[in-house]
């Protein structure tokens, strides 16, 4: 098995509990890491026979684009979404951020952290 990984997507949306967080909107991070079986296309150099970073990215911004109140639904639509489009993907890790959380403190980020398997 074979890793593609997305580091640092970033996406500025509106995820969160709050009304503020709604009107307002915040930067998140998006990192994903896919497995898969790559050496049809490590001999073949075609583009049909991997997974299309390309197309991981956008099933990213497309499903943070969409209004969630917490991370863990995004996250878990990034995955249905990856297995739903990439028939080579058996495993997948996606870690969904949002940079300065308002709690209260002083936090860096707030991660979620979510595998799946075929």
């Amino acid at each position: 098995m074979h890793t593609i990984i997305l580091e640092n997507v970033k996406v500025f949306t509106n995820h969160g509990c709050l009304d503020e967080e709604a009107m307002i909107g915040s930067e998140y991070r998006v990192d994903l890491e896919v497995t898969a079986d790559l050496s049809k296309s490590a001999q073949t150099d075609e583009l049909n026979d991997t997974v299309d970073y390309v197309s991981l990215n956008r099933i990213i911004v497309e499903e943070m684009a969409i209004r969630s109140k917490l991370l863990e639904q995004v996250a878990q639509r990034i995955l249905d979404r990856i297995f739903k489009e990439e028939s080579l993907v058996e495993k997948a890790h996606v870690k969904v951020a949002k940079i300065n959380p308002p709690i209260g403190g002083d936090v860096a980020r707030v991660v979620i952290s979510m595998s799946q398997s075929r």
